[in-house]
């Protein structure tokens, strides 16, 4: 038992890393292109965002609920916790999300589309504002008591660290959101999102830089994974494989490739995770409660392996099969808009 008590949350960690990913690069792009449509200069444009999310988007947020489950059952002790400290910006996200669906349906059926286009971009963003808050509050330790309850104030998550954190998420979606419309638009339309895809690149390194510079500064946990060995070997290694892959995403945009630009952003995600749950490991909330401390009973963990076994292939090969079915350009009533 104790064996199963020390591997099975770790398992479970790792599980939770990849629905969060998982939901991180595939509603991403959703949320991105709420944002981006924001900032569209024609209702046909704007139509031509919106249908490209038609069919994929409901189950990109299922990844979300899962993980959602997936934390209640797995460590419930930190699920109390940071549904507790993080009201506002988990309301924020969520009404965000009813905006967005709300929008989206009501959009095709009304005259006059403003409101439900200012709904769904500004749901977008909305959404993506409070999950970057409710990453940096937890990056940033959560104030709990001995028994891991929370017992700091309504408004601890608002700290100049999670505002950058927030921020640099934002970016990144719109980063995602615009690598997406470049693999799925054409003409004027894609070119338009080549160049915020570059900015967006900019921004997102820039917020990346400020955040991997400030963390070892401030908060001494991660100093101390940062640099002890032999993880200073790691820690080191990705930094140059970030610049590295953002080299690689600029020179793609340059070169007006069409599906290479999607795939670096993907892997910059991917290394931003790994890079986070390097530093965050074992603590479920840094650095106050480990996934050990956490846990479930291990029969309970067993049991939601089982389930979350069958269901976890049965949703990637949904997810899959969508995107193949869906696959092409989304074109409007004018080509090459």
């Amino acid at each position: 038992m104790e064996t199963l008590s020390y591997f099975l949350p770790q398992v479970w960690f790792a599980i939770l890393a990849l629905f969060l990913f998982l939901y991180v690069m595939l509603d991403g792009f959703d949320l991105g292109v709420g944002i981006l449509s924001l900032t569209s200069s024609t209702e046909e444009r704007r139509g031509i965002l919106m249908t490209s999310l038609g069919n994929v988007w409901d189950a990109n947020e299922t990844w979300l609920v899962i993980m959602g489950g997936g934390l209640f059952g797995a460590f419930p002790l930190a699920y109390s916790t940071i549904l507790t400290a993080l009201y506002i910006p988990i309301f924020l996200m969520i009404f965000g999300f009813i905006f967005r669906a709300v929008a989206f349906e009501f959009r095709e059926q009304a005259d006059r589309k403003f409101f439900w286009n200012l709904a769904f971009g500004v749901g977008s963003f909305s959404a993506a504002l409070g999950q970057g808050f409710a990453l940096g509050a937890v990056l940033s330790g959560i104030t709990v008591d001995q028994a891991g309850h929370f017992i700091g104030d309504t408004w601890d998550w608002l700290t100049w660290q999670s505002v950058v954190v927030a921020l640099t998420l934002i970016q990144g979606y719109v980063l995602i959101g615009s690598t997406y419309l470049v693999l799925k638009t054409e003409g004027e339309l894609q070119t338009t999102h080549y160049k915020t895809a570059k900015i967006a690149a900019i921004t997102t390194l820039i917020g990346a830089i400020v955040i991997t510079i400030a963390t070892p500064i401030f908060y001494e946990y991660a100093r101390s994974r940062l640099f002890s060995q032999p993880q200073v070997y790691i820690f080191a290694a990705i930094p140059l494989l970030g610049i590295t892959l953002i080299w690689l995403l600029w020179r793609s945009l340059n070169r007006q490739e069409e599906r290479t630009p999607l795939i670096w952003t993907i892997l910059l995600f991917l290394l931003t995770f790994i890079g986070l749950a390097l530093v965050v490991f074992p603590y479920i909330i840094p650095t106050q409660i480990t996934i050990y401390e956490a846990a479930a009973d291990p029969s309970a963990l067993v049991f939601m392996i089982i389930f979350i076994g069958v269901l976890i292939p049965i949703m990637l090969a949904y997810n899959i099969y969508q995107y193949i079915v869906f696959r092409g350009k989304v074109r409007g009533e004018h080509s090459g808009t």
